[in-house]
């Protein structure tokens, strides 16, 4: 989807015409309105956008399964508890590990997405370098980073994971504090599936706060299906 829609905009590059500050939903729109006074790119851009409105409404269908699996999942909608993952996240983690008991230490997961630093190994002594091996499931460590992303950036309470995130992001930097964040995540939901337990990013807040808030967050991401 965001393939076809980066290249309808180069496209439209190519006829001096630039699609600015549009999102989604009136993303077809603009594009028919910016070409409205020539026939020809205005065919052209027609056809493009039949076959993104095609995509789309598969799109759409497949994400209205996935939310209807993780509703009916019970440790999908505990995942979903912590601020961030959503249910394309949550589903990805499950499916993606489909046996907790593959890993001894919930800490493993971290680097079976890829989420640790690469290790060289000379001699007796061992260089960790910074960056991340990036090994396993791409789509997963995606998931996750865009989890602790929205962590980081758009949830605006109070829990614990976000200040630790925040806190060494003034240390280091945004990048990297999410990147540490993600690797949090998939520690602390490893751990949840195989202990049973709840996530509690505030230990303040009383149990009844915790269960609306949750209420909210699947009313909002599950709708009809919560």
């Amino acid at each position: 989807m965001l393939d076809l829609e980066n290249t309808i905009r180069h496209s439209l590059k190519a006829f001096g015409i630039r699609i600015k500050g549009t999102g989604r939903t009136g993303f077809d729109a603009a594009v028919r309105e910016a070409v409205a006074g020539d026939a020809l790119t205005s065919e052209l851009m027609d056809a493009m956008l039949a076959a993104r409105a095609v995509l789309w409404k598969q799109y759409c269908r497949l994400h209205d399964l996935v939310v209807k699996f993780v509703a009916r999942h019970e440790v999908c909608r505990r995942f979903m508890a912590i601020p961030g993952v959503g249910p394309v996240t949550a589903l990805s983690f499950v499916t993606a590990i489909d046996d907790p008991l593959r890993f001894r230490r919930s800490r493993d997961v971290a680097a079976y997405f890829g989420l640790t630093s690469r290790r060289w190994q000379s001699g007796t002594s061992v260089d960790v370098q910074g960056r991340i091996s990036k090994a396993g499931d791409g789509d997963v460590r995606r998931a996750l980073y865009e989890a602790a992303s929205a962590l980081m950036t758009r949830f605006k309470g109070r829990d614990k994971v976000r200040t630790w995130g925040l806190a060494l992001a003034k240390r280091s930097c945004h990048r990297k504090a999410t990147v540490a964040v993600a690797r949090k995540l998939a520690v602390i939901m490893h751990a949840m599936w195989t202990d049973g337990t709840c996530y509690v990013g505030d230990a303040a807040a009383s149990a009844g706060d915790r269960a609306a808030r949750a209420a909210r967050k699947d009313g909002k991401l599950l709708g009809a299906q919560a």
